[in-house]
């Protein structure tokens, strides 16, 4: 197995087009950039989030009595709602306009630095939502036979307009992370160090930004560093966003819209199939926090990765990258 990472070319024309700084700087930075992503998620979400509130029925019939006791519980829940979810999974729009825009004006980036390649996008973004799906049930065939994981069968919860709207969702939330931690930190931090350093460097903090999560646990974070790895291999196997993109909106999608798991210990009503973890398995099955807190998730991460290592690299001509 070749386990050596080749710098693909949007991190040469993005060296090209500034200097990296060293480790210290580019973490400050991300920061700085994350932080900017935040208060857009915020701004994004506010008209979202007073759309829900004014028109949920709970809310608006406690506000009728005057009660505050009884407004504030129905706010606290809407706070887990399927409708706040899909706000907040849209919100994420934020995330990329942010990102694409410090690039091109801060770094003097192109858009095709960040993976936005042209050239057979399509099949790519397929190839990534086949590999993703196959992959997380791989994680949940784990669980099944080792009976860490019950599957019930259809979910008396599914809505199908409200399903599609966590499609859509995800699709934005998926490419948005994957433009922040590939396509932006990963990209910036192999301006100077190796890609293996750029791997790690933003599988790490792609592991920190998940800190907050309810259920998160040392191996979750294992598992998210773990997936951090994977995506960066991917990205620069690869030589584009798309495939990652679509990798990493499926596996959510397919965690909580799909067979009823916790996303990162987010709970999710509107599945297509119902499930549950059996008690006493949260080694394999992640407990709280869904399967990403488990050996199953660990076990199908490391194996797709040494799949990737495996692959030849795809070749990268400069005419492909382009725009």
């Amino acid at each position: 197995m070749n386990v050596k990472l080749e710098t693909p070319t949007a991190v040469l024309k993005a060296r090209e087009a500034k200097k990296g700084m060293n480790w210290f700087l580019e973490i400050l930075v991300f920061g700085l950039v994350y932080l900017a992503v935040s208060i857009g998620e915020s701004v994004l979400m506010l008209p979202g989030m007073v759309f829900v509130m004014l028109t949920n029925p709970e809310v608006i019939a406690a506000a009728t009595t005057g009660d505050t006791a009884q407004v504030e519980q129905a706010l606290l829940g809407l706070g887990s709602s399927d409708a706040l979810m899909v706000c907040m999974l849209f919100a994420n729009l934020a995330m990329i306009g942010i990102v694409m825009l410090f690039c091109k004006v801060v770094q003097k980036r192109k858009m095709n630095t960040l993976g936005f390649v042209k050239k057979n996008m399509g099949r790519e973004y397929l190839k990534g939502l086949g590999f993703g799906f196959l992959l997380f049930s791989a994680a949940v065939l784990l669980c099944v036979v080792t009976g860490s994981l019950k599957l019930k069968g259809i979910s008396p919860d599914f809505a199908p307009g409200m399903f599609l709207l966590f499609v859509l969702g995800f699709l934005i939330q998926g490419m948005a992370e994957e433009v922040l931690c590939r396509g932006y930190f990963l990209v910036s931090f192999g301006r100077r160090h190796s890609m293996w350093a750029a791997a790690l460097a933003n599988a790490l903090l792609f592991a920190m930004l998940h800190l907050g999560n309810d259920g998160v646990s040392p191996l979750a974070l294992i598992n998210l560093t773990l997936f951090g790895i994977f995506a960066s291999v991917y990205f620069i196997k690869s030589g584009n966003i798309w495939g990652i993109g679509a990798f990493h909106s499926i596996w959510n999608l397919a965690q909580g819209n799909f067979y009823g798991i916790r996303v990162s210990g987010i709970v999710t009503t509107c599945s297509v199939l119902a499930s549950s973890p059996v008690e006493g398995r949260s080694l394999i099955n992640g407990g709280s926090f869904g399967l990403e807190g488990g050996l199953a998730v660990t076990v199908v991460l490391l194996a797709g990765t040494a799949f990737l290592l495996w692959k030849h690299p795809a070749r990268e001509p400069r005419r492909e990258m382009e725009l």
